[in-house]
């Protein structure tokens, strides 16, 4: 990997032609220090079609392909859930840096081996949990640290969207890890372990969908000091998908969508309020891809706003809520190939 990046952008080149991807590549275009070099397709016609929706000049019908480029300094992994271990370490395994859409892997034991193998590679890896990086979490996380909210006791939050029934539809789908938890109930599960780490405790509860993944999942998690975090995500209601956050000398609700550039109230015990409603131009995934550049320019090789470790814990969390509520999914204890055959029908995140 080339690590002289003083002097340039850093080159991007994404695996995987779906909609976070063609998002990722959109919202790239508000970050000058970033360029998208390369995609790779498991078709010719998918990198073609996407390379010129998106102005990328080099296009390769294989992922071993995209991370042999030797113009690539970092992967952006961006494929179905049950690839993203695989495409992992294919990337890892050229010697990239690697930025691994969300949820990191199906399961801890998949994660686990990414994080391996990026440690003894020597290379950077990173989880996409964009909101982490938006502005008002991070105006959030400075009122913590500054002790605006006195000691953080509790945490509240959602995220749900609406999806009519569809046998076709990648939401439904068990064999592309399927459900509410992974791809909705992550955020508010990762939300609450940058508050307050890894649960001592937890408890859930859900209702299975006509293709036996979650519908809707409800979270209890407690902490060492007693801490609460209560969450809720679903695939069948139009949800608020706001967060609060308790503490005993304030308290901040974030307004829906939480996890997306938004505004949220600091609000005092005598009803003072203070807003914070900051401009925002794009999605909001560029914040990560100016960390993962930061981190690279600093010659680390995991970032301190979402260490490994912590990807690791929010796996395993992950886990155990899917062990309560009887959520397996197929093959997701099989081993890596070296470049993974598609999965059909769908080639979206």
């Amino acid at each position: 990997m080339t690590t002289a990046l003083h002097d340039r952008p850093l080159r991007w080149g994404i695996i995987g032609t779906g909609a976070i991807a063609s998002a990722f590549a959109t919202d790239l275009e508000f970050l000058p220090d970033a360029e998208i070099v390369s995609v790779g397709s498991r078709t010719s016609a998918g990198a073609e079609k996407f390379g010129n929706t998106h102005g990328i000049p080099r296009r390769y019908a294989s992922y071993a392909e995209l991370v042999a480029d030797e113009l690539v300094d970092a992967v952006y992994v961006a494929t179905p859930h049950p690839l993203h271990h695989k495409c992992a370490l294919l990337a890892i395994a050229a010697g990239k840096a690697v930025l691994v859409e969300k949820p990191f892997a199906l399961n801890a034991e998949q994660a686990s081996e990414v994080v391996a193998a990026a440690q003894a590679r020597g290379t950077f890896a990173m989880e996409a949990m964009w909101t982490r990086f938006l502005p008002h979490i991070v105006r959030v996380r400075e009122l913590i640290a500054a002790g605006r909210l006195g000691e953080v006791r509790s945490l509240q939050a959602d995220f749900g969207e609406q999806f009519l029934p569809d046998p076709g539809h990648r939401a439904f789908a068990p064999q592309l890890g399927g459900g509410a938890l992974l791809d909705l109930g992550i955020y508010p599960v990762s939300f609450a372990s940058m508050l307050f780490g890894t649960p001592t405790h937890i408890a859930a509860l859900s209702h299975p969908t006509f293709s036996h993944v979650d519908s809707q999942t409800a979270v209890l998690l407690m902490y060492r000091e007693g801490q609460l975090a209560v969450l809720l995500t679903s695939l069948e209601t139009v949800n608020g998908n706001t967060a609060h956050i308790n503490g005993t000398k304030a308290r901040i609700e974030i307004e829906g969508d939480f996890l997306a550039p938004t505004r949220f109230r600091l609000i005092e015990p005598d009803g003072r309020v203070e807003i914070y409603d900051q401009p925002h131009q794009g999605r909001g995934l560029r914040h990560q891809a100016a960390e993962v550049a930061r981190c690279l320019r600093a010659r680390l090789l995991e970032s301190p706003i979402i260490p490994l470790g912590e990807t690791l814990s929010i796996m395993q969390t992950l886990d155990e809520i899917r062990s309560h509520i009887g959520l397996v999914y197929p093959g997701e204890h099989d081993r890596a190939d070296p470049d993974p055959a598609p999965v059909q029908p769908h080639l979206g995140p």
